[in-house]
């Protein structure tokens, strides 16, 4: 059962939110001086004369929801509340609700992790062979770490060259490399230098590929519970968001923590 008293009044809202966009002190989005004045919630600088709001110069300028109805949905995402049940919390349809999701997700950062030292290695496929709808998903985990990468490929079998391109893109070199036996895996230390060792399933070996196996696993079981399904279209926005969640937890941690890191002024002129 969720405490729904944890979420603050409107004017605490914009003192957090002012804390998150100005910091400290008010100053101006187009020249930055802290000469500003103040009526009603709208301001303008003395020295270049701009006009400008709390949220004005923020990805979040266009904002009609009210501010307490949106920190809920915010709160919902960052929990990984289901969209269905954010829709009866917020008494906002599920249209609205999947293009929030959609928004908040965008947001992110762009995760450039480069795995190393040893990592486990493996695919996955998702949608529909009879749709022409299938996609193959690479994902690679770090051991004993948080950190993981992936790439997804617009076909329905993966050759050499996509998984070798996984190893360019995203393992360092020198690393050791775990998969299963897969044959587009074999002969990976010719094409870069890293140490490869495999599990062979049918023979019941799975020591080696445990973690990322459990990976896939929170993968789908996320993409089901929270949003019910995926399309083409959707799976790189969810996996990045199930990656960044799996490898930056703290993010999620609470709406402020989250805005503190992707609500940042942007100067307009």
């Amino acid at each position: 059962m969720y405490q729904l008293t944890q979420i603050p009044s409107e004017a605490q809202i914009r003192k957090l939110l002012r804390r998150v966009v100005f910091g400290s002190t008010i100053h101006c989005p187009l020249c930055s001086s802290r000469k500003t004045t103040n009526f009603e919630g709208r301001f303008r600088c003395k020295k270049c004369r701009g006009r400008f709001s709390l949220l004005s110069h923020t990805w979040l300028a266009h904002l009609r929801l009210p501010l307490p109805q949106f920190w809920l949905v915010l709160w919902c995402w960052t929990e990984q509340i289901p969209v269905k049940q954010t829709a009866r919390l917020t008494h906002l349809s599920l249209v609205t609700i999947y293009h929030w999701f959609e928004v908040l997700r965008s947001k992110l950062p762009e995760d450039q992790e480069l795995l190393e030292h040893l990592i486990q290695l493996d695919e996955a496929y998702f949608g529909s062979k009879s749709k022409n709808t299938l996609r193959a998903l690479f994902v690679g985990k770090q051991v004993d770490s948080k950190k993981l990468a992936y790439k997804i490929v617009n076909k329905s079998y993966p050759v050499r060259e996509d998984a070798w391109d996984f190893l360019r893109q995203k393992v360092a070199p020198e690393t050791q490399v775990a998969t299963d036996g897969a044959k587009i895996y074999r002969g990976m230390e010719k094409w870069w230098p890293v140490t490869h060792s495999y599990d062979l399933h049918r023979k019941f070996e799975f020591e080696q590929t445990s973690e990322i196996e459990g990976v896939f696993g929170c993968l789908r079981t996320f993409i089901r519970r929270m949003y019910h399904h995926v399309s083409c279209d959707k799976l790189p926005g969810l996996v990045h968001e199930f990656c960044f969640r799996f490898s930056h937890p703290e993010m999620f941690e609470s709406p402020y923590q989250y805005l503190l890191i992707t609500l940042r002024l942007v100067p307009l002129s």
